[in-house]
């Protein structure tokens, strides 16, 4: 009987699967993702429209009662304001609120 040497010759045609960095990768774009969502800014909601044809605004409050303020005093009062048109809202001057003195 002969004896033939066998020669381990390295395979070149199959390569190792780079699962690790598969997976690296995958963890990465998904960790980019959930901050792109994390730390977007919130769109601002729509009104439901109440005028067609023209805008239109509405006030969340129609008076503010500050009760007896010490002259020389700063007070501070918010209030949103909403169109509620289907139209864009355009100002043609500055606007201004007008502070009416009541009883």
């Amino acid at each position: 009987m002969s004896h033939q040497k066998q020669r381990k010759t390295p395979r070149h045609g199959r390569k190792k699967q780079p699962l690790p960095m598969i997976l690296l990768l995958a963890g990465g774009i998904l960790l980019i993702i959930g901050m792109f969502f994390a730390f977007r800014k919130p769109s601002p909601s729509k009104a439901a429209i109440i005028v067609s044809g023209a805008p239109s605004l509405k006030v969340n409050q129609e008076k503010v009662d500050l009760g007896n303020v010490e002259l020389g005093k700063t007070v501070e009062v918010k209030f949103t304001i909403t169109n509620v048109g289907d139209k864009t809202l355009r100002f043609s001057k500055t606007p201004y609120v007008e502070v009416v003195e009541g009883c």
